[in-house]
């Protein structure tokens, strides 16, 4: 069995093949992958909180098969140690036998930026240069990564609450071929840009309707949960909304589920999601000044496509 830690990972997953990866994944549709209901367990903590072990898994019957395994330790945070931490298992789905075993936080950026970029690749205008990456986390330098594989972007902006993080991650990213700076207007860095990306732990929205460029298309990948939101109403009624899944979408996503709770968008605003956009079953940006927005929450099959790839990256001698 093959074992990759994060920066093997990483290197096995060079974005333009991932991004394609996951077009056939999402073209082939959910009818090839079976996805059972996620597992989670209780694992108690003498005198702390209980922890939690969750398994995501999806397979390709009789090829391959693979488990996200997540944990999450909520007494971590005093040990300064990560709260949730995991791994993701690929097997072959013939013998069971464990193929491989990838850094779970890795495989998960790396996936997670893929699949923003693929919706892009439809939705965001063919001559976008300019970028804006509103958060500063883990994520940040990936989304700028994968959407620059898919899009012309020459000039990026950062902006995150702390500046001085903005800074360091902006001064890190940049390149010759890729300018990279610091905002500290978040409003005047929106009105210029031709993709935005958001991916924030924000509960209350960053992004406001009023400042949103003609022809913008915006990537929102935080808002992970039905309490969290990145972009306001307006956003929302102003955009041609796309998402990964409806059913996830539509249960999970606040920037997706408070608009609608509230009557201000309906299912039938949510104009397609990637099983549609990639066989071509919806058009994605019909016109230049049109603005455009995909919402990300994930799918287990996004996982799958990317641990193959990975594998086969290194079975074939592409990567380290």
């Amino acid at each position: 069995m093959r074992v990759l830690g994060y920066n093997e990972t990483i290197a096995a997953l060079e974005f333009p093949p991932l991004v394609e990866a996951l077009r056939q994944a999402f073209r082939n549709g959910p009818e090839g992958i079976e996805t059972p209901v996620a597992e989670v367990h209780r694992i108690p903590v003498p005198n702390e909180p209980a922890g939690s072990l969750i398994l995501l898994a999806a397979a390709q019957p009789g090829k391959q098969f693979g488990i996200k395994i997540v944990t999450g330790f909520p007494g971590n945070a005093a040990r300064q140690k990560p709260v949730r931490m995991g791994s993701y298992l690929l097997c072959d789905g013939r013998t069971g036998e464990h193929l491989a075993l990838f850094d779970g936080p890795a495989l998960t950026a790396r996936r997670t930026a893929a699949a923003s970029a693929l919706a892009a690749s439809y939705l965001a205008r063919a001559d976008s240069e300019r970028m804006l990456m509103i958060g500063t986390g883990a994520l940040a330098s990936h989304m700028i990564a994968a959407h620059a594989s898919v899009r012309p972007i020459h000039n990026v902006l950062v902006w995150g609450r702390d500046h001085d993080k903005a800074k360091r991650l902006a001064k890190r990213l940049d390149r010759r071929n890729l300018k990279v700076e610091a905002a500290t207007d978040l409003e005047k860095a929106v009105r210029g840009a031709h993709v935005i990306c958001c991916a924030t732990s924000a509960h209350e929205p960053i992004l406001k309707g009023e400042w949103l460029p003609e022809g913008v298309h915006i990537d929102l990948v935080g808002g992970r949960t039905p309490q969290m939101r990145e972009a306001d109403d307006d956003v929302m009624t102003k955009s041609r909304i796309f998402v990964d899944t409806r059913e996830a979408a539509e249960t999970q996503a606040g920037d997706i589920v408070v608009p609608m709770e509230s009557g201000v968008i309906t299912s039938f605003d949510i104009a397609g999601d990637l099983f549609e956009l990639t066989r071509g079953d919806k058009a994605g940006r019909r016109f230049n000044n049109q603005i455009t927005l995909f919402k990300s929450v994930g799918h287990s099959l996004e996982d799958l496509a990317g641990a193959q790839v990975a594998l086969d990256n290194v079975v074939n001698g592409q990567t380290i």
